[in-house]
């Protein structure tokens, strides 16, 4: 459902193609829209591209918002992005997770930090360039329930990476784009003339970019060189199979006498399970992968081949207190079960799972066993229609 046209709506517009055609849409449809760039990093350190990349960004977002006719605002948030998200990255990695920036990027920047400058310059909402659809209806008690969408483009869905929003920050968010499908946004850009339509897509950290992971991560983390031990398939012969749910989530943990040292690697914190790059360990028919670690010990372990046993686990726990809902009349209470579609990641197919809570964990059993789940990471969860109704952050 739009808003009415006498509201103010603050885009963020960030020099890319998909919040430019985002403020065109809302200009087009009669809004009152201005535009804010956000500076959120201003550090080089372990990137790959040109020191001064985010003022190429202001350059081309400034020139879209002349071009779509708007007033054009800059805000400096990096202080709040460093101490919200960046040092939350470190935390995460110096205790062995490995955690997602860009879905606290978006909960505790820019549908926070920067929703809160966007209402000083006078804005009823903000709008960005996810594609994520939002609607919304009106309960029993005559409540407003705001409802968040997969995208209608399943190649570029980005409703994941929103899974931490509550439903005070959805009732002033809006999605322009997430109707359509990328080749559509494209096209629009071109017809518009916008200076963002040929522009490729950001990659990397959300507002740090593409980075050099252990090089960015050694700000603050220092390297020590530890054993890279392999665990061959054997292992797994004599192992008992879990017979409990809570046996079913714990990780399998291993010690370096259960397989062999095959290499030396720069500090367990800076890797993550099924990480097969940069690993620099040769001799062997199929790529390696990291299966386990141990900060403690400074150990990581490997496994040969997409099919080892050790990438896969058939659930997952996460602490009742790392349980959001973004749709709380949906909260489930110890003793519950739904059968939900599931992802751990962003891009991954949604998986066929059932929820189980208890009062020690909320539990995801799936279906089929799952490769590459990762403690730090999100978990979310969504209905048949593509409703993203909870998530909750892996515990094991």
């Amino acid at each position: 459902m739009l808003p009415s046209k006498n509201i103010k709506i603050a885009v963020g517009l960030s020099g890319g193609v998909d919040s430019s055609v985002a403020a065109l849409l809302l200009k087009q449809q009669g809004y009152d829209v201005f535009a804010i760039f956000m500076q959120n990093w201003n550090d080089s350190t372990g990137t790959l591209h040109g020191d001064c990349e985010w003022e190429e960004e202001l350059s081309v977002a400034r020139m879209v918002a002349k071009k779509i006719g708007i007033p054009f605002h800059f805000v400096d948030l990096s202080s709040e992005y460093r101490q919200r998200v960046v040092d939350y990255m470190f935390r995460e990695y110096e205790a062995g997770r490995t955690p997602n920036p860009d879905v606290l990027c978006n909960s505790e920047i820019k549908f926070d930090a920067f929703w809160n400058h966007a209402q000083s310059l006078g804005a009823d909402m903000v709008a960005t360039g996810h594609y994520c659809r939002k609607d919304e209806f009106t309960d029993a008690d005559g409540r407003t329930v705001y409802r968040l969408l997969a995208g209608s483009d399943g190649n570029k869905d980005q409703s994941y990476f929103l899974c931490q929003l509550s439903q005070e920050q959805l009732s002033k968010a809006l999605f322009p784009i997430g109707h359509l499908t990328k080749p559509q946004v494209r096209e629009i850009a071109r017809e518009a003339g916008l200076p963002s339509a040929e522009k490729k897509d950001s990659q990397g950290i959300c507002f740090v970019g593409k980075v050099d992971l252990p090089v960015f991560l050694q700000q603050q983390l220092k390297a020590r060189e530890g054993d890279a031990v392999e665990i061959f398939r054997d292992f797994y012969d004599g192992l008992p199979q879990p017979a409990t749910l809570e046996e079913m989530a714990k990780p399998i943990v291993y010690s370096k006498s259960d397989g062999k040292v095959v290499g030396r690697h720069i500090g367990a914190q800076f890797y993550t399970i099924g990480q097969r790059h940069g690993l620099n360990i040769g001799g062997h028919k199929e790529p390696l992968f990291v299966i386990a670690k141990d900060p403690k010990e400074n150990v990581i372990y490997l496994g040969e081949g997409q099919s080892h046993p050790g990438l896969y686990r058939p659930a997952l726990g996460i602490l009742p207190g790392d349980v959001h809902w973004i749709r709380p009349d949906l909260a489930m209470e110890p003793g519950q079960e739904r059968d939900m579609l599931v992802r751990v990641r962003y891009r991954q197919p949604l998986q066929k799972a059932r929820l189980i809570c208890t009062k020690e964990r909320m539990y995801i059993r799936f279906e089929v066993p799952q490769r590459g789940v990762t403690a730090g990471q999100f978990a979310a969860w969504y209905t048949e229609d593509g409703e993203l109704t909870g998530s909750g952050v892996i515990y094991n």
